[in-house]
């Protein structure tokens, strides 16, 4: 900072900080300070409106969140009021409102419209069996012509209620039909390809959430849950299970060969269902999938284990069943249902951890941290600003009426009201520098160092498209961050002489991410090298990571019965009415499964939400790309930027060569659904920026 400038910079520092204005803060102002996730709940309105503070604590650390100054509740100090009323009216600072064409409309009138006309919409006037679908039929209907409503006067009522950008799609000007929805990705082409067992395994290395499946290491898998406290949790998969299954190897010349793999979510809901399962609606368990990697490099499920706990109390285990891969009768029916129930668990895991916690909450600290202690003229501000567009703002808007008490979040995904609680305990293992792809890959078995790599790691699935893509954009991103640090920082010693950097990142430790400043793994950030590796981290989070679990959402789950959210009752056992439902097939054993799982009126609220979640907006930014051209006056870092543009646009066409690889058949799967999520934009041959529900495209910054 030059010297004359520096009285300036202390008095902008004041209004950035907020030193001395405690609040309520105005619209105008551009207050960036720390506070806990209090205002999720209302307390002050009964036991079943509060929800934990998250943040300050041992029990429930959290991230930071941006302070909006609102006053306590009565209930205590540490809680805050909530925003009044649905919509865009939830303070965030001036210099992080939508000011886009996208949203300052879009996004909060979006939402408005889904909590005060479709909610009253389907609880009360939608024309079918109550709260149910009775077929995979009664389903299509919300594609191929929408819902029935009779109650016209009701419907003239509700009109009223939503905003006019929003009639023309939600409620038609003439005829009684309404939520007619965009034809999801995965049915385009096939409307039973999701059944088999193929795309869902496929799914697990190119769906909405390709971030969870590991390498087993040893058989049968082992737990992690305290045995003092949980009990042995050991998986009940046998070798009986599986032999016949394993194209002629044994299970330990298959785990030898790196070729036993699982989708595990056991010990992630296990200590939560005896709450969860009390909840009205709910009937969950704990699943295990077991998965063989094939020849021909796709994956095939082996078994999947369904737990619950022990009747007699935690500390005797889990009560445990397995099922296995069934073509015809009524063990078929079983699978199908057995597929469900691991995909309820994979859904919420996405939700509530892949998606919000690992990428908007962990995100907001930095935001916040940069703005109160890197002027705009940084280098490394310039750097990481256009990562953080709208971050605020849309998190704002999920505090009010996504992840909230009673909000979207808890009525359409299993967790319910201890959603966020669990994220919070997720949160107490979160490592900032297990956020780097490579070092995800290797910690899940599915990649292992190499260091003839450029990525210095080598795929054990080479045909797992999130990592193919994400490990040349991973590397792409380092390149670009590595030539860009090196004109301001020729060596260690001047980065350990930047006070603004060093008083940056102790801030976000000790204070953005402070309920874990303690943690030996946070870079100290005494190198350049240190300081690549976290800004690369950073920008991988916010652009393509958040790509690639964000807008595939209504492409896979629009149609609810590939991605269900919630289930409501147990397996069928021989002997009940629901077991020769089953038996019998046809329509009364589709009529079984869809009552098992999201029910009517979770599923229309669930993809009202993430259709308008999955879409790009008309202005977006895609990585390569800044919104002024003047971001910088440095032609040195013009020229580095110009190169990652140009390394970009050469991903994506190799990306697309690769989804035209009939040999790479994780690429389209049965559903012949090419894997775009992480092509770096989305400009057509005239140069024409795609927006709606594309399924392409990396967007600089979590921005919706």
């Amino acid at each position: 900072m030059p010297a004359p400038l520096i009285p300036y910079r202390q008095d902008e520092l004041l209004v950035l900080r907020g030193d001395g204005k405690v609040g309520p803060y105005e619209e105008h102002d551009r207050v960036y300070r720390y506070d806990y996730y209090n205002d999720l709940g209302q307390p002050d309105e009964g036991k079943e409106h509060a929800r934990p503070v998250l943040g300050g604590s041992q029990e429930h650390p959290y991230p930071r969140r941006g302070r909006t100054a609102r006053a306590p509740t009565k209930t205590g100090t540490r809680f805050r009021e909530q925003a009044s009323s649905p919509g865009p009216d939830i303070y965030v600072p001036r210099d992080e409102l939508f000011g886009h064409l996208k949203m300052a409309d879009f996004l909060g009138f979006s939402l408005k419209a889904i909590i005060e006309g479709v909610l009253p919409i389907i609880r009360t006037y939608v024309d079918t069996t109550p709260k149910e679908f009775d077929s995979f039929e009664d389903i299509m209907k919300l594609y191929e012509g929408g819902l029935k409503v009779t109650n016209e006067s009701a419907l003239a009522e509700i009109r009223k209620k939503i905003p006019f950008d929003l009639i023309k799609s939600l409620l038609p000007a003439a005829g009684d039909h309404i939520l007619k929805m965009p034809l999801p990705h995965v049915i385009r082409e096939d409307k039973f390809a999701w059944r088999t067992d193929e795309e869902f395994a496929r799914e697990m290395l190119a769906g909405v959430n390709p971030v969870v499946i590991k390498r087993l290491t040893e058989f049968p898998a082992k737990s992690a849950l305290d045995p003092n406290v949980f009990g042995d949790h050991t998986s009940k998969i046998t070798g009986a299970h599986i032999q016949h299954n394993l194209e002629g190897l044994t299970v330990q010349n298959a785990l030898r060969s790196n070729r036993l793999f699982i989708l595990d979510h056991h010990d992630h809901f296990m200590p939560f269902l005896g709450k969860i399962n009390e909840l009205e609606g709910n009937f969950i368990y704990a699943t295990r999938t077991l998965l063989l990697l094939k020849e021909d490099g796709t994956l095939k499920p082996l078994a999947i284990e369904l737990s619950l706990p022990h009747p007699d109390g935690q500390q005797y285990g889990a009560v445990s069943t397995v099922y296995t891969p069934a073509a015809t009768g009524v063990k078929s029916q079983i699978w199908q249902l057995a597929k469900a129930y691991a995909s309820v668990n994979d859904s919420a895991w996405h939700q509530l951890i892949s998606h919000w916690l690992n990428t908007h909450a962990v995100i907001e600290p930095f935001v916040i941290a940069t703005n109160r202690q890197l002027s705009v003229v940084h280098p490394v501000h310039k750097l990481l600003s256009p990562h953080y567009r709208d971050t605020m703002n849309i998190n704002a808007l999920a505090r009010q009426t996504l992840i909230n008490a009673g909000g979207i979040f808890e009525q359409t995904v299993f967790p319910g009201k201890y959603a966020l609680e669990m994220s919070s305990v997720v949160y107490k293992n979160w490592k900032f520098t297990e956020q780097a792809l490579p070092v995800d890959l290797v910690k899940r078995g599915v990649a292992v160092p190499d260091s003839t790599s450029p990525y210095n790691v080598r795929l054990v699935i080479k045909d797992y498209p999130y990592a193919v893509d994400g490990l040349v954009i991973w590397w792409t991103i380092e390149r670009w961050v590595g030539e860009y640090l090196a004109i301001y920082y020729p060596n260690d010693g001047v980065l350990r002489g930047d006070v603004e950097l060093q008083a940056w990142w102790k801030e976000v430790r000790e204070v953005g991410h402070g309920d874990l400043k303690d943690r030996e793994w946070w870079p100290k950030m005494e190198t350049v090298q240190e300081l690549a590796r976290a800004c690369t981290t950073i920008i991988w989070i916010a652009s393509a990571l958040h790509a690639a679990v964000n807008f595939g959402q209504y492409p896979y789950a629009g149609f609810l019965p590939n991605r269900p959210t919630v289930s409501r009752q147990p397996m069928p056992e021989p002997g009940t009415e629901e077991y020769a439902k089953l038996e019998r097939g046809g329509e009364e054993a589709d009529k079984v499964f869809i009552h098992t799982i999201t029910s009517q009126f979770q599923s229309i609220l669930g993809i009202s939400l993430i259709e308008i979640l999955s879409k790009h907006s008309s202005d977006e930014v895609y990585l390569g790309q800044r919104d002024t051209a003047e971001w910088t006056s440095d032609p040195k870092a013009l020229e580095v930027f110009q190169r990652f543009g140009s390394r970009l646009v050469e991903i994506e066409n190799r990306i697309k060569t690769m989804n035209a690889d009939p040999a790479l058949k994780n690429r389209n799967g049965p559903v012949k659904m090419p894997y775009m999520l992480l092509y770096p934009n989305t400009s057509d041959a005239t140069g024409e920026k795609g927006q709606g529900l594309t399924a392409m495209g990396i967007p600089n910054s979590i921005s919706i």
